[in-house]
């Protein structure tokens, strides 16, 4: 099969590229800005920006499938002219356009956990909407609805540190919102198995990892790495919003109201889906293992149900 990955050449998109690759599949990574220092030498690079349909179109016409990965971050605001909307919403609608007016049949795009059109955030209300598009096409996609992803590279972890400091730390309520973050080892193979089974045709699915973390957690986990400790306090999470609110038009500030609204939305699935790949829970990696912590216990960590 020949595959576009838009968002290639990103944290995800090296991996994905790599694992697609290496099942024998034809593969290009689409980036605006591509660096193919992480893909391997059998991964073609294609230069185009999913907000610009002209930039695009050529490239998306010539694949069997596209993989959809380009994405702004939720933990920070967006900076320059870019907006959840223009990158996820009309970046999706372009990339849709141009596979249904080319060859194209599959199209997988990667949504997250909550999405929806009249969601909480600026992020998962574009994300929601974009999964409309998909949905309305005449394509057979697939949608992958992933909890926080991590791995070398990402940015979850040190996002949880730009937030807090190590020994003693305040977050929102205690850093009570939970998260079931993935491996992106173990989600790559999930993604490249959407484009070879047709059963995965038509389907959502939330992928969730093996556990599931509080806040707290993953700053416990994040500095015990370091070899440091960390009391977390509790902070009212409405004064967290009100702070978050006021340096919010500060450019050199990453956060803002937003952020401030994510840090109350639960990151977990009802129900994991990596069943429908053959995996189990026990099969995926923890965050504590990738962080060379395996075997160090925590009272508020819990197994996922």
């Amino acid at each position: 099969m020949n595959v576009l990955v838009a968002g290639g050449t990103g944290f995800i998109g090296s991996i994905l590229c790599a694992e697609l690759a290496g099942r024998g599949h034809e593969v290009t990574a689409l980036s605006r800005t591509p660096d193919g220092e992480s893909l391997p030498a059998d991964v073609d690079i294609a230069i185009g920006d999913v907000g610009a349909y002209d930039s695009i179109a050529e490239t998306v016409a010539t694949h069997d499938a596209v993989v959809n990965l380009v994405s702004l971050s939720p933990l920070f605001q967006p900076r320059g002219d870019k907006s959840h909307e223009s990158v996820h919403l009309e970046g999706t609608r372009n990339l849709v356009r141009a596979a249904e007016e080319g060859d194209t049949e599959r199209f997988v795009q990667m949504s997250a956990l909550s999405a929806h059109p009249h969601a909480e955030t600026a992020f998962l209300r574009a994300k929601g909407r974009a999964e409309e598009v998909v949905r309305e096409s005449s394509l057979e996609w697939t949608i992958v609805r992933p909890s926080v992803v991590f791995g070398d590279g990402a940015e979850f972890v040190e996002f949880t540190k730009t937030l807090t400091t190590p020994y003693v730390t305040a977050l929102p309520d205690g850093g009570r919102t939970r998260f079931q973050p993935v491996w992106v080892g173990d989600l790559a193979p999930m993604l490249a198995d959407t484009l070879e089974d047709e059963r995965h045709v038509g389907e959502t699915y939330e992928i969730g990892g093996p556990e599931v973390l509080s806040l707290a957690d993953v700053t416990e986990l994040a500095y015990e790495a370091e070899g440091k400790s960390v009391t977390v306090l509790p902070i009212p999470a409405a004064l967290a919003k009100v702070g978050l609110s006021a340096v919010g038009p500060v450019p050199f500030v990453p956060f803002g109201p937003d952020q401030a609204r994510s840090l109350e939305i639960d990151n977990t699935v009802s129900e994991n889906d990596v069943s429908a790949f053959g995996v189990e829970d026990g099969d995926l990696t923890t965050l504590s293992a990738h962080l060379g912590l395996e075997g160090v216990e925590s009272t508020r960590r819990v197994p996922n149900a």
